[in-house]
């Protein structure tokens, strides 16, 4: 048994990332660097008016602010990798650099699953409590959810980076993904993995459910309060406020219980790189645009944001 840590810790894992062909390396190479540093750029956009503009300073920004840093954060701990390896003939990550690559992703997603939950619950306080908003909503509360968000996040990533530590690898060390995600990597241990899968499966299930129930309970109160709206333009306006936030709920949690709420024994690797690719390459690009497309007061925060930076660099 020595000897088995031993190996999985001094020769680590080799990612086999998206396809072994080497004739789709560099396609893949182009495209995953045009959608990082799309993501990167348009998540700042969001951030810079947001910093810039006092209009902006409301909860319902400040929690999208901190949502397109995690964005960032979580990519970036994912995708400059990928792409190293892509060009890479030995696409290696070593045993440490794996666990801290799963505690971080683990740690920034679970933040960003809580962030949409509170998104979630300053629209309920919005739309169905408007009169005492700024006081549910106020500042304080806000920064307190912010870090109970991170904390949780954090400590799920500890218990679930120790739980694989504990493992031991002693037959392939390919890991069939394009970075070190749980279920590839338990799928590769030679230990009895049993109950890591089912703590893993537990406390999975409080981490992520809990906020996914907070927001499906947001939006049946928010749902009943607009019907209850007698003009159909008021129901619109009511609606469209909640608009870009579903559709980030819809892509993130979608792709999220897919691959995650299924047993190990139903693992494909193939299927599961598709949809995880959705909810930590493709949702993290697209929440700049669902967020700002349509968003009057952000695009006149960037230009605000815009204008302060010109007149600081003069």
């Amino acid at each position: 048994m020595e000897v088995q840590n031993y190996s999985s810790s001094t020769s680590g894992f080799i990612l086999l990332g998206l396809s072994s062909n080497p004739q789709l390396q560099k396609p893949l190479f182009a495209i995953f660097l045009t959608m990082y540093l799309v993501t990167v750029v348009g998540n700042v956009l969001i951030i810079l008016p947001i910093h810039f503009d006092s209009r902006l300073h409301t909860p319902m920004y400040f929690f999208l602010s901190n949502l397109s840093f995690m964005d960032i954060c979580f990519i970036t701990v994912i995708v400059p990798k990928m792409l190293v390896n892509l060009l890479s003939q030995t696409k290696i990550i070593s045993y440490v650099g794996c666990l801290v690559q799963m505690y971080l992703f683990i740690a920034f997603v679970n933040t960003d699953s809580y962030l949409l939950a509170s998104m979630a619950i300053d629209r309920l306080v919005a739309i169905c409590d408007p009169f005492h908003y700024d006081v549910v909503m106020n500042p304080w509360r806000c920064l307190l959810m912010l870090l109970g968000s991170c904390t949780i996040s954090h400590l799920h990533a500890l218990l679930r980076v120790l739980l694989m530590s504990h493992l031991s690898f002693c037959a392939s060390h390919v890991i069939q993904h394009f970075f070190c995600d749980t279920q590839p990597v338990l799928k590769l241990s030679c230990s009895d993995t049993s109950s890591s899968q089912i703590v893993v499966m537990t406390e999975t299930l409080a981490v992520i459910v809990t906020p996914f129930l907070c927001i499906l309970f947001s939006y049946m109160r928010i749902i009943i309060t607009v019907l209850r709206i007698p003009s159909a333009s008021g129901k619109w306006k009511a609606f469209s406020t909640c608009g870009s936030h579903l559709t980030v709920v819809a892509l993130f949690y979608g792709s999220v219980i897919y691959v995650y709420f299924r047993p190990l024994s139903m693992y494909s690797a193939v299927k599961d790189r598709v949809a995880t690719v959705t909810y930590t390459v493709v949702t993290p690009m697209l929440n700049p645009f669902i967020y700002s497309l349509r968003n009057k007061d952000m695009k006149r925060g960037l230009e605000r944001a815009i204008t302060q930076m010109r007149q600081i660099h003069q």
